[in-house]
């Protein structure tokens, strides 16, 4: 049976911090199989994983900064002097390989490197049922494909890393490797049920239209031959001047972009990040010439609603009883819900039902839908169920 534990802490001390929180969290746990570990970028992320080492020794260890803060079953967790948070998991019938590798000569190559490494560290040469993923935020599109090339498509969740402002502080980590530009994986081979719930829960405006221009793979350049951000604002009523450089950010949490996939069961949200001086806009995630672009819209009080919405169908498509629950929530949603993320714990916490859960704040989300491909989106929720 798998069985888990959370724990959190936020000692001042990042090294009592991880090791007051990786005791707690592996305690009654016959073997540690995976933990995964959270912290902020205001602690000294080594001396947390001196900590944590102090007491999971050789347990592979998994994670990345979160932005602002986190959720577990005693609610919103953040502090001035930061916070560290860890769901580990234990079940005999279950193998974890964990790799992970700042980038190396390109992104794809660098996914396939950890791919091979994580399968490696399972002591098995085959594909996982499903894998843990977390990239810093750019090229999570080409860290997959890396991934992919080595494993085929196999069902995947995770978030990037993030900091608090956007500046580029995050960090990934392993057991024994600290990064902010990389990827590391989690490789699960198991007999348990896994579910995960991959949604923007916004709903379609009727504004849509084509992209007719990009500068690399995430400038959007234009839309039906008009720049990207002229467009934008016409869409959603806002004034030019208000959306842009960063002020675009925070202003389309609420009406961002997204784009479907081929049958139409998933809308991949696109957050517009930044409004450029040339009228372009940049976004979170990765666009292509000639394919559509829809503007969406949820209200805070619909992204709120949402968190416990998800909770109900991930319990749902799982269909048995839950052993643990890792839940990526998109900083940016977080950063627009502001004080009343309380709201969203306690919809979490009724719908976990006193299963461990550990919410995480992230910079991109990953997932996918109906035997869909594995996709990368923004402003997103990846809700991961883990059966008992």
């Amino acid at each position: 049976m798998l069985k888990s534990n959370v724990a959190w802490s936020t000692n001042k001390n990042s090294y009592e911090a991880g090791k007051e929180t990786a005791k707690e969290a592996v305690k009654d746990l016959v073997q540690t199989k995976v933990a995964f570990l959270y912290t902020s970028v205001d602690n000294n992320v080594e001396e947390v994983l001196n900590g944590v080492r102090s007491e999971v020794g050789t347990a592979p260890v998994i994670g990345c900064t979160s932005s602002a803060g986190i959720i577990v079953p005693d609610g919103f967790i953040s502090s001035e002097d930061g916070f560290v948070g860890m769901l580990a998991i234990g079940d005999p019938n279950t193998t974890v390989g964990v790799a992970g590798y700042k980038k190396q000569k390109t992104a794809r190559e660098t996914g396939k490197l950890v791919a091979l490494e994580a399968m490696k560290n399972a002591g098995l040469d085959f594909a996982p049922e499903y894998f843990y993923m977390v990239a810093s935020p750019g090229e999570e599109e080409d860290y997959l494909k890396g991934i992919e090339d080595v494993i085929g498509r196999v069902p995947f969740f995770g978030g990037s890393a993030a900091d608090n402002t956007v500046e580029g502080k995050w960090s990934i980590f392993t057991g024994d490797s600290v990064f902010s530009d990389g990827v590391a994986v989690a490789f699960f081979y198991t007999d348990k049920k896994m579910a995960n719930v991959f949604t923007g829960a916004y709903h379609e405006t009727g504004n849509a239209g084509i992209v007719t221009k990009l500068k690399g793979k995430r400038t959007l350049v234009e839309i039906d031959g008009v720049p990207a951000l002229r467009k934008y604002a016409s869409w959603t009523g806002k004034k030019i001047k208000d959306l842009e450089g960063s002020n675009l950010l925070l202003q389309s949490v609420t009406e961002p972009l997204g784009v479907k996939d081929p049958l139409g069961d998933l809308v991949a949200i696109r957050h517009p990040m930044g409004g450029n001086k040339d009228y372009s806009i940049n976004v979170g995630n990765n666009l292509a010439l000639n394919t559509a672009i829809v503007q969406m819209q949820a209200s805070v009080d619909e992204l709120i609603k949402a968190t416990g919405n998800t909770m109900k169908e991930l319990n749902k498509d799982i269909e048995q009883d839950v052993g643990a629950y890792l839940l990526i929530h998109c900083g940016g949603r977080r950063l627009a819900i502001g004080d009343r993320i309380d709201e969203v714990a306690k919809q979490i916490k009724k719908e976990a039902k006193g299963v461990p859960f550990i919410t995480v704040f992230t910079f991109g989300e990953y997932g996918s839908k109906d035997h869909g491909a594995n996709t990368c989106g923004g402003l997103m929720l990846s809700f991961t169920a883990f059966g008992q």
